[in-house]
């Protein structure tokens, strides 16, 4: 009976291996091409902002406006960049500490403005209320 068991051990043995081998199944050459494309590993030019340039909607720029004017800034705010983002979290992408947030992405934007000599990072979720971002 031990010898039955250790053939049957061996024969699987055998065949796990021959599957693992660089001539095994997994490894030969197809016999027509695939009509997927090869994946690539290297991404092509240089890596840029994770969202997409974009144009800020004028109730977004009407609340950057008004939220700097609350905090004191007069002058007029010029726009550095603006991109459409999906955030991992609640915080969008700007956590305050001791605060929790809801786990779900959120779909949203990313407004950085300069105004009298500083730059404002803003972070907008799926409304028009602006989060300064001052980290």
């Amino acid at each position: 009976m031990r010898t039955i068991g250790t053939v049957v051990g061996v024969g699987a043995l055998c065949l796990v291996l021959a599957a693992c081998s660089p001539g095994g199944p997994m490894n030969a050459t197809p016999s027509s091409p695939s009509p997927r494309p090869s994946f690539q590993t290297t991404t092509p030019g240089p890596v840029g902002p994770s969202g997409s340039a974009t144009e800020v909607p004028s109730a977004r720029w009407a609340a950057i406006r008004a939220d700097l004017t609350a905090r004191g800034v007069t002058e007029e705010p010029e726009l550095v960049s603006a991109e459409r983002l999906t955030f991992n979290d609640g915080s969008l992408g700007c956590p305050s500490p001791g605060q929790s947030y809801t786990q779900a992405r959120v779909e949203g934007m990313r407004v950085v403005v300069r105004a009298a000599g500083d730059t404002y990072d803003y972070r907008f979720g799926d409304g028009d209320a602006p989060r300064l971002c001052t980290r």
